[in-house]
């Protein structure tokens, strides 16, 4: 092929990858669409698919999780606790949101539906509180009782306080009774390899609180007991497979490297001694990719993409999604989707390419919802 031939096709492909991405993230009104961007890298476009706008003027808005009657739970970082029409989508402030400081990369973070919610009434929320040594990570389980909450029941603040105001971490998982919280190391990434402290680890407890007997550093000198994993450097995402029943988290790599790890009980993940990452400008870190003793992730995004949060879609509206791994993009400005290959990850394509994406979970409609830019709820559709 002729070099000018060559040269008008790429300019061609080009535009339109740009014309459409720029679409994508066109500050759209309330209850408007624009077509999805899902790309492998040339700007492929799903014409069947669209973003719809569904709240906009949101604060930092961080978590989201569903009530049984399809009415949402939008944390905002500055401490707000938002319940959200599943029909109109207007947003009503919850009262009763335990004390939260709005420290650098924290402040009221994820909010967790516990499963029986019908019947109890609870959900879990995680949150920065400060102390005299700076500030942690703090989870809280609250009834939600008309449109206010109560029973406050504090279930874990991670030890040690520490003034760095980053890598909190903060996502919550409910698992046959088990509740994990994500921690991070909290900008001293030597204590993610110290089973001294909570810093770049995933915590392990009993629902309504306290330690399971069979946590896997129980009864260790020197141990804290609720450490399930370690070795993470700022886990932000976390589901539960759909077939093999496993718990994967992602995390954020220093230069690239972010991470997907399938939790393993006890198990190294290996921050800072081994990454797929580089110091911020360049330099290596620790001893390289690999160390006998410490767990290999899944896959890892060089260059970084911001690891938000995950979630599995295993539903039949999204043609050809099926089974994937949705991953928010908070760097790279997107949703990364991976297929599933029995219990393992194949080809990435990109979603929403564009859009800043903090969270992304699917609803119990099967739809796909994602916390965008900063300021808006979105949902992906089919257009009709």
């Amino acid at each position: 092929m002729a070099f000018a031939e060559k040269f008008r096709r790429m300019l061609i492909v080009f535009l339109i990858g740009g014309l459409v991405a720029t679409c994508a993230n066109t500050d759209t009104p309330t209850g408007a669409t624009v077509p999805l961007q899902e790309s492998g890298g040339m700007g492929e476009v799903s014409s069947k698919i669209w973003v719809k706008t569904l709240l906009r003027g949101l604060k930092e808005p961080w978590g989201i999780d569903f009530l049984p009657d399809g009415s949402i739970l939008l944390t905002e970082k500055g401490g707000a606790l938002k319940l959200i029409s599943p029909v109109s989508f207007i947003a009503r402030e919850v009262g009763g949101v335990p004390d939260t400081v709005e420290a650098g990369q924290g402040g009221l973070m994820d909010v967790l539906v516990h499963p029986g919610f019908a019947d109890n009434g609870l959900i879990y929320l995680s949150y920065v509180v400060a102390g005299s040594q700076g500030y942690s990570t703090r989870v809280l389980r609250a009834r939600l009782k008309n449109q206010q909450l109560v029973d406050h029941q504090i279930l874990f603040t991670a030890q040690p306080f520490y003034p760095e105001r980053r890598h909190f971490g903060s996502r919550l998982l409910l698992d046959d009774g088990y509740l994990f919280i994500t921690v991070g190391d909290r900008g001293n990434r030597d204590l993610a390899q110290s089973l001294n402290t909570h810093n770049g680890k995933v915590m392990r407890l009993l629902e309504g609180g306290g330690v399971p007997p069979d946590n896997p550093f129980v009864g260790q000198k020197g141990a804290r007991p609720e450490i399930w994993t370690y070795g993470h450097r700022n886990p932000q995402g976390i589901a539960k497979h759909p077939v093999s029943g496993d718990i994967w988290v992602s995390e954020h790599g220093p230069q690239g490297g972010d991470e997907i790890n399938r939790l393993e009980r006890g198990a190294n993940y290996g921050w800072p001694v081994i990454t797929y990452g580089e110091e911020y400008g360049g330099g290596k870190i620790g001893v390289g990719v690999y160390k006998q003793g410490m767990k290999q992730p899944l896959t890892f995004y060089v260059p970084s993409i911001g690891t938000g949060g995950i979630d599995f879609y295993t539903g039949d509206i999204y043609p050809n999604w099926k089974p994937s791994l949705l991953v928010a993009g908070l760097r790279q400005n997107e949703i990364n989707r991976v297929a599933l290959e029995g219990n393992g990850l194949g080809k990435k394509t990109r979603l929403l390419t564009g859009m800043r994406i903090r969270d992304v979970q699917v609803g119990p409609d099967g739809l796909v919802y994602a916390l965008a830019d900063g300021s808006r709820l979105v949902r992906l559709q089919l257009q009709h």
